[in-house]
């Protein structure tokens, strides 16, 4: 039974309890121009006070514990949310007043748009996180801009691959449409590449994906998943993430081609990958060779990886 309501968003934020990203994240949620949400916590910090200090002072918030990985946090707040669109942030991401309005604007320009990105800068204002997310000739997920100092370069409002995962914007619609029996995120990544993965199945069953550079949030890069705090914002991530961390990020960009990427096209872009691999465990080699080990135990997702390819797709 569908569950009653005048909701049009769902937001939905997933927090460890780090610092006061949360706080700050729900300010800048309650700040919209659009009014029209319910907002959804999944609290994964191992502190009982956090969780109590949410409730206390924000009382209109649904509360869920943890400790969940970050897929399993999204799937519970999408399984409980009411609203027509879902907005899922990371906790270290805080909204300018009009991003609701203006993704709203943007997925109803065509009924097939099921995913939106904004233009997401850092916390400097000034660097560009992502404006889109892109799937690389060495099958990569490839941030649009990533790095690079805004200069009005991506004020074109266009169609793009797929939204990062700190900042998704999607169609309750579409997720139906493709969700997979364990969930609409799969929870075999853990973390990384979920979000690749999910446009990539969306991109299969017909969906499209829109930039809007008129919906503009800040993000701290690396605040909820890096070690140290000196790693906050660098290019190169692998040295700050934990083992497990790192592990994931090796592992789910394998599962993400295995559950979607067609023949001939792995064919095609086969030198990208080959070169990719020479890099990647090369740097494990160098400086994490235990990692290559630890790898080995990860090879237990790729049989279901492969059943999941033959999963029909509604289009």
């Amino acid at each position: 039974m569908e569950k009653p309501s005048n909701t049009i968003v769902s937001i939905i934020i997933v927090t460890c309890g780090k610092q006061d990203y949360l706080q700050k994240c729900l300010a800048s949620c309650l700040k919209q121009t659009i009014q029209d949400f319910e907002l959804i916590v999944i609290d994964n910090s191992s502190q009982v006070a956090f969780g109590q200090g949410i409730r206390k002072l924000y009382p209109p918030v649904k509360l869920f514990k943890g400790p969940l990985s970050y897929c399993e946090s999204l799937n519970q707040g999408i399984n409980d949310s009411c609203g027509e669109y879902i907005f899922a942030l990371n906790d270290d991401v805080t909204l300018e007043c009009g991003y609701i309005e203006q993704a709203l604007k943007a997925i109803s320009q065509d009924k097939k748009i099921g995913m939106v990105s904004g233009k997401i800068l850092r916390s400097d204002a000034r660097t560009i996180d992502t404006t889109g997310l892109f799937l690389s000739y060495w099958r990569t997920a490839k941030e649009r801009g990533y790095g690079k100092i805004d200069c009005g370069q991506y004020e074109k409002p266009e169609y793009v691959f797929g939204v990062n995962g700190a900042v998704l914007f999607y169609r309750k619609k579409m997720l139906e449409e493709i969700k997979e029996p364990e969930g609409y995120f799969d929870p075999a990544f853990h973390v990384f590449y979920e979000d690749l993965d999910l446009a990539w199945r969306a991109q299969r069953a017909g969906w499209k994906a829109y930039y809007t550079p008129a919906a503009i949030a800040y993000h701290v890069r690396g605040g909820s998943f890096r070690l140290e705090s000196k790693g906050i914002g660098k290019p190169f991530a692998r040295r700050y993430l934990s083992q497990e961390r790192h592990l994931d990020l090796i592992k789910n960009r394998y599962l993400a081609i295995i559950k979607n990427e067609k023949f001939f096209a792995f064919i095609l872009h086969l030198p990208g990958i080959i070169l990719f691999e020479l890099l990647q465990w090369g740097y494990c080699i160098i400086h994490s060779p235990h990692l290559i080990v630890l790898f080995l135990h990860k090879m237990k997702y790729f049989p279901a990886a492969f059943r999941k390819r033959k999963l029909p797709l509604r289009r």
